[in-house]
């Protein structure tokens, strides 16, 4: 299951364990490519990875903290610490390997 949070609920949504947002919008195709695989990962990593999914239309706080200008964006967390962050859409496989190193770290 992918959590929809907004700015206000970002920090609360990702601050324990292993968490990856998505970052996009309604309106950008490659984010739209993305979610279906990002859903297929949440429901394969259930209880081992949150996913959370942030419209930057909707919410424009966060993603400037972070510095976002590409979309999709999917920033990874650790206990709340940003591990990584991968712009640009990635296909199942490519996404799902990278998920299994920040598992195993």
């Amino acid at each position: 299951m992918v959590t929809e949070i907004n700015d206000q609920t970002f920090n609360q949504e990702t601050d324990k364990g292993l968490v990856i947002t998505d970052f996009s919008a309604t309106w950008c195709p490659p984010c739209q490519m993305l979610k279906p695989v990002i859903n297929n990962l949440a429901n394969e990593y259930d209880g081992k990875v949150k996913f959370t999914s942030m419209d930057v239309d909707e919410n424009q706080q966060v993603p400037a903290a972070f510095g976002i200008q590409g979309i999709p964006t999917l920033i990874v967390k650790k206990d709340g610490k940003v591990i990584d962050q991968l712009v640009g859409f990635r296909p199942e496989p490519l996404l799902k390997a990278q998920l299994e190193k920040y598992i195993t770290e």
